[in-house]
This record gives C-alpha cells, sequence and structure tokens, in this order.
C-alpha cells in the first residue's frame, strides 16, 4: 500500500494484507465497511477507528473527521452489510 495513504499505518496495513487487501484498488473495490469486516474476520480485536481511517484513506479525509461526519452513514452501512450476508 501506498506510504502517501492518510490513517493507514503500518499495523493498519497489515491487518489489511492479513485479509487479503493488497492495494488502494481492492480498497477502493470494496469500499471501508466491506474491507473492515473483511479485516475485522482475520483480525478480531480491529476497531471501529479502523473503519474510520479506511473511510478516511478512501476520501482523503482525517479519521476522526470521518468519525464525527460520517459515524452514522458507516455504521448503517455497516449494520446493512451485516444483514446482508447472514444466511
Amino acid at each position: 500500500m501506498a506510504d502517501e495513504w492518510r490513517n493507514l499505518g503500518p499495523k493498519s496495513r497489515q491487518m489489511l494484507a492479513a485479509a487479503g487487501i493488497e492495494d488502494r484498488a481492492q480498497l477502493a473495490a470494496l469500499g471501508a465497511v466491506a474491507a473492515w469486516l473483511r479485516v475485522k474476520a482475520v483480525w478480531p480485536g480491529a476497531s471501529l477507528n479502523l473503519l474510520w481511517a479506511l473511510q478516511g484513506a478512501l476520501c482523503d479525509q482525517p479519521w476522526q473527521q470521518v468519525a464525527r461526519e460520517q459515524r452514522l452513514s458507516l455504521l448503517l452501512a455497516l449494520e446493512q452489510e451485516q444483514r446482508e450476508s447472514k444466511p
């Protein structure tokens, strides 16, 4: 992953790699919510701060701003994604 990605340090990149997300194109194709769910499946300790960071990386915003301004929409999208993935 490119070093210039906002919000994503070595630990975040390690978590993404463990989930099979190796580059920005893969992250963009999945979106922050689906990427976070993949990470959570292989790294159960992943927090919602990673979700904010992923969204921030995609829209070039600080994760703190994402947490303030997009928290509700991301949580609703997460809930919807989880509901749709249940058998």
